[in-house]
């Protein structure tokens, strides 16, 4: 499958990055140089406006946009792309000071100064107002002009309010859910400490012993947000409907379910900044960024999506350079993954303020003689060579969850062990096996569809959505084979407990086995998972378990693996059962990586899952694929500080760069990548 540009009718990499040239107007040689070394960075793509309302409207109803108009008209001379901003990130100090009411109020009751930024009241009548009027004048003014190409809206939404507009819209939306306080009062089960609610007006976000309102209330902030989002679209799709909208999301940022954001985008745009720290191996940061990107493909059904931000050498929070090779493999895993463009913060750094040392495009120098600048001209090159990369995705077999509801009623229990929980840390763990095993994977949120993946794994799914332990039942009955961990079916949508034994909704016969206790370990506890004699996956040894061990009841299941220690030693502590056509794997403990690396190679033995390599990957080297079902290009990273050979096996590829053949072997420098397309 093939999916079009991004861009329509730009059926190329995009790269770019935000450009501030509003912060030049003064110095007008400046941004002569800077359209100068456009051409030899490679870029081709700009993302303008991003926090340029005070330029635009330095007071309150006197708009002057010449600047812009004159950026655009000479991107568009040049052939480049716009990525126009709406300003709503960080509005002008005029109006903060004169309508009060546009300003965040903190949990404490107080109303915020005017400072930073993303500190605006998303319910504010008179903020949105203001949106509208800029938003509108933007799309009348460039809705027919050849630079503009898509709408940045807005900047890394993040944030709340506890102003008396943010509550009440809050209370608003319960009784939309809820519709009467007794099923709220039932659902949250506000027994617990005279929380029983009278009166909408009572709940207060604030409050932290309920934990379905704590749950809640992040559901709010991510509505909110998209009901904001969704008002500052409004002028932009009606004025120019044929460009399509997105705005940057940040990864795996913890208080937003960009599940919910992604439906209100056009394509998905993220900002990626790893830290690049290790001095020898970076494998567990690639695995994370990997992981990044696989969610954002995931979140449109496999179509491309854009590195909105990343950096090309050291930002102003982590002063560590990029050793040679590391931007470059950076941006390729990107492309590996999913993305039809890469684009940085920033194209030139500004003299002040508290991002005048971030990395750039341009550095202080203002010239192109700079490693950074030939790192990026690297890329720009590079691009220009897959070009036949651009559209191709993957179909993976297999799917990992992610969900921040899940995330969020974990954290917002109290208990078990508060300290430990560590979604994001388990869901990797899971995560990597196929990772490393180079082997593509969806990464999914619960309600998501499970068809078409012969494997799916459930990292900590604590809390069960409604019907998702049904369509998991499903899934393994028509032959699907899942993969759970501790913690598993506990909550439901509400995040009450579950009754009847865990893990809950009908997952007990799923999975053939009862949780009945958990042990929350301590550091210096000790414990172990052994493999059984003879077990069916055939795995042998003893394994390290440490912070969770469930005690688990058989009720059909067979075990894989038992507990070598403590009152329980001789217990399951992993599962498989037989429901359907299918297989359930139940992993009651965490254990160190060595464990799940071998449950899950024998299960992906037993699933035949194709591997993108036939061959065992060395340690620190993944292998991702994109095809637009007749041409494969295959990428390879390495992410030690050393060489590493791969065995190719009996395959042939040829180097989409160099254009030899290679067989039998890759070899790879310390930090190295290549692209290689199957013969």
């Amino acid at each position: 499958m093939k999916y079009a540009p991004i861009l329509t009718k730009f059926p190329h990499f995009l790269h770019g990055g935000d450009y501030n040239p509003d912060q030049w107007l003064k110095h007008p040689t400046v941004i002569d140089e800077d359209f100068r070394l456009m051409a030899l960075s490679g870029c081709n793509t700009f993302s303008l406006g991003i926090f340029s309302w005070t330029s635009y409207e330095p007071e309150e109803g006197k708009f002057n946009f010449d600047w812009l108009d004159m950026i655009m008209d000479r991107l568009a001379k040049k052939g480049y792309n716009a990525i126009l901003a709406t300003p709503s990130g960080a509005r002008p100090a005029w109006m903060a000071l004169k309508y009060p009411d546009v300003r965040r109020m903190g949990r404490d009751g107080l109303r915020q100064p005017y400072n930073g930024r993303h500190n605006h009241c998303w319910t504010s009548p008179l903020y949105r107002e203001k949106v509208n009027v800029i938003n509108t004048r933007l799309a009348e003014r460039y809705k027919n002009h050849a630079a503009l190409k898509a709408w940045h809206v807005s900047n890394e939404y993040n944030g709340e309010c506890f102003c008396d507009l943010c509550l009440k819209s809050w209370q608003g939306w319960l009784k939309n859910k809820y519709k009467t306080l007794d099923n709220l009062n039932e659902c949250w089960w506000t027994y617990f400490w005279s929380h029983t609610y009278t009166a909408w007006e009572q709940i207060d976000p604030r409050d932290d012993c309920i934990d379905g309102l704590k749950v809640d209330w992040a559901r709010f902030i991510t509505w909110q947000c998209c009901d904001f989002m969704k008002h500052e679209i409004v002028p932009l799709k009606k004025l120019t409907p044929h460009v399509p909208v997105t705005t940057n999301m940040m990864g795996f940022f913890d208080r937003m379910d960009y599940w919910a954001v992604a439906d209100v985008c056009d394509f998905i745009a993220d900002d990626a900044y790893p830290t690049w720290y290790d001095t020898e191996d970076n494998t567990e940061m690639a695995l994370l960024l990997s992981a990044t990107h696989d969610m954002h493909r995931s979140m449109k059904g496999g179509k491309p999506f854009l590195v909105m931000e990343s950096c090309p050498s050291a930002t102003n929070w982590q002063s560590r350079l990029k050793r040679p090779g590391v931007h470059k493999r950076e941006m390729l895993l990107a492309i590996a993954h999913g993305a039809d463009g890469t684009m940085y913060f920033q194209y030139r750094k500004g003299r002040g303020a508290c991002e005048k040392l971030h990395g750039a495009i341009i550095d202080h120098a203002g010239h192109e003689h700079t490693r950074v600048f030939k790192d990026v001209a690297e890329i720009g090159q590079i691009h220009t060579r897959l070009d036949d990369v651009i559209g191709t995705s993957i179909k993976p077999e297999a799917a990992v969850v992610y969900d921040w509801d899940v995330k969020h009623a974990l954290d917002f229990s109290t208990g078990p062990t508060n300290e430990k929980k560590n979604y994001l840390d388990t869901f990797k763990k899971m995560y990597k096996p196929f990772w490393q095993s180079g082997i593509s994977v969806d990464v999914i949120q619960s309600t998501c569809s499970f068809d078409n993946y012969k494997v799916l794994v459930l990292p900590m799914l604590f809390m069960l959505k409604k019907g998702v332990a049904e369509r998991i039942g499903k899934f393994v009955s028509a032959g699907g084979t899942v993969i759970a961990t501790y913690l598993t079916g506990m909550v439901d949508d509400y995040d009450r407990c579950l009754t009847g034994g865990w893990p809950g909704c009908g997952l007990r016969k799923v999975f053939g086995i009862w949780n009945e206790e958990l042990d929350g370990l301590a550091p210096d506890d000790k414990q172990q998972v052994v493999a059984v004699k003879g077990n069916r996956l055939g795995l042998k040894g003893k394994f390290k378990a440490y912070d969770y061990c469930e005690r688990i009841h058989q009720e059909g299941a067979k075990t894989i693996a038992v507990y070598g220690m403590d009152f329980y030693a001789g217990e399951p502590a992993a599962t498989v059962n037989t429901f359907g056509k299918g297989e359930a794997y139940y992993i009651a403990a965490r254990t160190e990586d060595a464990f799940l690396m071998e449950l899950t190679s024998a299960v992906i033995r037993e699933t035949r899952i194709e591997k993108i390599l036939s061959e065992t990957l060395p340690e620190g080297v993944t292998a991702q694929m994109r095809t637009d079902g007749k041409r494969e290009f295959i990428f390879v990273f390495n992410f030690k500080t050393k060489g590493q050979t791969v065995d190719l096996g009996q395959a042939k590829f040829k180097d989409v760069f160099s254009g030899k053949t290679v067989k039998d072997e890759l070899k790879l420098e310390a930090n190295g990548s290549a692209v290689l397309e199957r013969m």
